[in-house]
């Protein structure tokens, strides 16, 4: 498509957009009485308007059945993991049986690691990008620490080359050839959170496997936003938060993706709980933990039914929309917004877009390297109405959400900084 800087063009795609009607289904933030321009769903997600039925139907539920809601209410508790299985296999790519909705990002990454890091003398090492996500890291690191290697000497860790600022591919395959006999994880996140570069996820896990290693994803920034075919691509085991694409509220329902081929594999380490026990004798309270088959045999509590109440509200409208239909529009959103950005007069003076041009290396999320002045352009830009995300030490990232945001509103944001910029 011919973009052009217009806001009557703006109108036009946004009067031609098919999922238009679905902004509506969101509560919007407001700034100083308006509607302010809102690109920051990478960070947290709006929160639908269905969401508060969503809880309320389990808060009466509660109120007037007490604990008998775990059978009686209109969803029973006692099977709530179930609910949301179809909507998040279609999400990433996956049987439903691979997948359950489970405690926080960082737990599900330790349980995943509990099971899947098994370091041997010889092959003890993981592969993974610089830079990842601080909480990756940590986990990264304290796992290590757990089985008495150094950091240091364990983590391999891949930086761009000199003056580019996203991995390429080649490069990636090239370092898991090189370390081979020594690789027991390699574990990116599936989009980077810093520059939004969406890797290449069944290159990386077939050369992973090849190599001999286990392959894991962290799709904190992918989920709900980048089409994913986990198990097509073989890919062991992913973990992700609910509450940035996914629209679940602050902290809420995160979930995991284990590869059907490690649905039986009981033999595996793992921390065990009660509810990943064989759902038949679950009740029984005997000694000797035997997992369910496939991801449910990593679960540990009871399911948080008021979390996850809320991820089934949004989960209802991704159902309604499905991922085909807001790929296309993310990628004219977003197409959308580059070029506006770099139809600034001599924007290269201010700021350069570090995100992958290539559409099929990014999802929605574009990222500012400022070169001038960063901070106080995002102070400005956020005085006049928008709400962005500011990440040390010179990125503002905006990420324009297909489900909710417009084209319209990417104009006005492309002018908004425009001027702030000067």
């Amino acid at each position: 498509m011919k973009f052009e800087n217009a806001v009557s063009f703006a109108k036009k795609l946004d009067q031609q957009d098919p999922l238009r009607s679905h902004r509506s289904k969101f509560l919007l933030p407001k700034i100083n009485g308006k509607t302010a321009i809102y690109f920051t769903g990478n960070s947290l997600g709006l929160q639908p308007k269905s969401t508060k039925k969503f809880v309320n139907e389990e808060l009466n539920d509660w109120a007037t059945l007490g604990v008998e809601g775990h059978f009686h209410s209109k969803r029973p508790w006692l099977h709530y993991h179930r609910f949301s299985k179809k909507s998040l296999a279609k999400l990433v790519g996956a049987k439903p049986s691979e997948v359950v909705a489970m405690n926080q990002l960082t737990v599900n990454l330790h349980l995943m690691m509990t099971s899947f890091y098994r370091p041997t003398k010889t092959r003890f090492k993981i592969l993974t990008e610089a830079g990842a996500f601080s909480s990756d890291q940590y986990a990264f690191e304290s796992q290590v620490k757990f089985h008495g290697l150094n950091p240091d000497e364990t983590i391999i860790e891949l930086s761009p080359r000199e003056r580019e600022f996203t991995l390429r591919t080649e490069d990636i395959l090239r370092a898991i050839e090189e370390n081979k006999n020594e690789i027991a994880l390699v574990i990116f996140g599936a989009v980077q959170y810093y520059t939004g570069q969406f890797f290449d996820i069944k290159k990386i896990a077939e050369a992973g496997h090849q190599a001999g290693a286990t392959v894991g994803f962290d799709l904190a920034h992918a989920i709900g936003n980048v089409p994913m075919q986990l198990h097509t691509d073989k890919v062991d085991f992913a973990v992700w938060c609910g509450y940035k694409y996914l629209n679940s509220g602050a902290g809420g329902m995160a979930g995991v993706f284990v590869h059907e081929k490690h649905a039986q594999s009981f033999e595996l380490p793992r921390f065990a709980g009660w509810w990943g026990h064989n759902q038949k004798e679950r009740f029984q309270m005997k000694k000797g933990f035997k997992p369910s088959a496939g991801a449910d045999g990593w679960q540990l509590s009871n399911f948080p039914v008021l979390s996850g109440a809320a991820q089934l509200a949004s989960l209802e409208i991704f159902d309604q929309v499905g991922m085909p239909a807001l790929r296309k529009k993310s990628l004219l959103l977003t197409g959308y917004l580059e070029f506006l950005l770099k139809s600034i007069d001599h924007f290269e003076d201010y700021f350069s877009i570090i995100t992958p041009s290539d559409k099929n290396q990014r999802g929605c999320q574009l990222s500012l390297l400022m070169k001038i002045n960063g901070k106080k352009t995002f102070d400005r830009i956020t005085k006049a109405g928008v709400i962005a995300d500011w990440r040390e030490p010179d990125v503002i990232r905006v990420a324009p959400v297909p489900l909710y945001n417009t084209f319209e509103e990417v104009f006005l944001f492309a002018q908004i900084f425009a001027n702030a910029i000067r």
